[in-house]
């Protein structure tokens, strides 16, 4: 009936249809529900099955985990606070739900109101890129963060990153990070401190409303070691050992904290053939060598030099940046050898940032938009010196 519908209508829709004005909104919608029926009539043709629409449906899988889990976790945050003994799984992710679910709306509101508006002005087809931005973006986010930032920060993102630079597959930067920056640059105060990464009240009448006391903190674990504390906790003081904060259940951006649902969502992207390997592994591998340093070469003044090595990288977003937003194929290093570059120094900044500078405990953001931007140079020269080898071969 639905497939029926849409073709009675969609005449509307054409050059000289009465809505011609909206053909790429109508497109849109019709593409994201239906495989397109064009099809070649000449020439020879090779298709891939596995078009950007389902590549962005896998990696919006590979984050469901991710997504699940910081609706569980701002819910055990709000109700330990509180002082609620009575965990129930279900109200604690309603509670999660209630306080995600208008910040993934105002995302993708903004967001793709934006790519239908350019789309439409341009007359191209609405690009599905934003079906994973609008995810990632409240997910490295405090929950915390107000709307109307998140909405001028997304707007920001997508016209400054994006659009200007030719829409999806254009962009030097990750859209979703240069969000994450614009929030973090332009409103320190509510990005940061103690009390950002907790939802303090109640929602809908679930929950409780939460104080801040000596025995509970809504600091993350990076931010009290860089704050000179003997060893990182969670929210309600318990010691946090390395399997604990593998887990994932302490105080931070809403699905950076579990490496273990970012390592199941890693699983899914490197099954389907989603995401580089080598920038993953070269990601972790470039944080536990400079962990190691850090740590074989410790100073009182950067207490997070303390950290060992593997708690690097299981603390804060150093993950999910290695996993989700170091592995984006447009903005990441496309040559074979220079994926393992890109990665390596991905995981080395990164812990450089976290461990050098005390008033910025985590680094995988900026490390990230620092190679994006060296990206290309580094294809370059991993191009070039091919070439210069191939050269010397010929004229042997």
């Amino acid at each position: 009936m639905l497939r029926k519908y849409l073709d009675k209508i969609k005449p509307n829709f054409e050059p000289d249809g009465k809505l011609h004005a909206f053909r790429s909104v109508f497109d849109g919608f019709e593409t994201f529900l239906y495989t397109p029926r064009a099809t070649s009539s000449s020439g020879v043709h090779v298709h891939d099955s596995l078009d950007s629409k389902r590549v962005m449906i896998i990696v919006v899988a590979a984050l469901m985990p991710c997504l699940l889990f910081g609706m569980y976790n701002t819910g055990y945050q709000n109700f330990t606070g509180s002082g609620i003994t009575d965990l129930n799984f279900w109200s604690v992710m309603l509670y999660g739900f209630l306080a995600i679910l208008p910040k993934i709306l105002v995302t993708y509101i903004v967001g793709l109101g934006i790519e239908f508006v350019v789309a439409q002005w341009r007359g191209e087809e609405i690009q599905e890129g934003f079906l994973v931005t609008g995810i990632l973006v409240p997910l490295i986010c405090p929950i915390t963060t107000p709307l109307w930032m998140l909405a001028v920060a997304t707007a920001f993102s997508v016209i400054f990153v994006k659009e200007v630079f030719g829409g999806t597959g254009f962009n030097i930067f990750n859209v979703a990070l240069v969000t994450r920056a614009v929030l973090f640059f332009g409103y320190p105060a509510q990005m940061s401190g103690d009390r950002a990464f907790i939802s303090a009240e109640p929602i809908c009448g679930l929950g409780g409303t939460v104080h801040y006391s000596d025995a509970f903190t809504g600091a993350t674990p990076l931010a009290q070691i860089a704050n000179g504390a003997s060893s990182a906790t969670d929210a309600a003081g318990n010691a946090l050992s390395t399997w604990n904060a593998f887990l994932g259940l302490y105080p931070g951006s809403f699905g950076e904290t579990s490496t273990l649902c970012v390592m199941i969502g890693a699983a899914i992207l490197l099954a389907t053939g989603i995401a580089s390997w080598k920038i993953m592994a070269s990601v972790f591998a470039g944080g536990l060598f400079m962990g190691w340093i850090a740590y074989t070469f410790q100073s009182p003044l950067y207490p997070g030099s303390a950290l060992l090595p593997i708690d690097q990288l299981v603390y804060g977003g150093f993950a999910f940046a290695a996993v989700f937003m170091a592995t984006d194929p447009v903005t990441a290093a496309r040559t074979g050898v220079g994926k393992y570059i890109y990665g390596f120094l991905v995981g080395v900044i990164a812990i450089i940032i976290r461990v050098y500078n005390n008033g910025y405990p985590e680094g995988a953001m900026l490390a990230v938009l620092l190679m994006n931007a060296l990206a290309p140079l580094i294809d370059y020269c991993v191009v070039q010196a091919n070439i210069s080898r191939r050269m010397k071969r010929m004229g042997a």
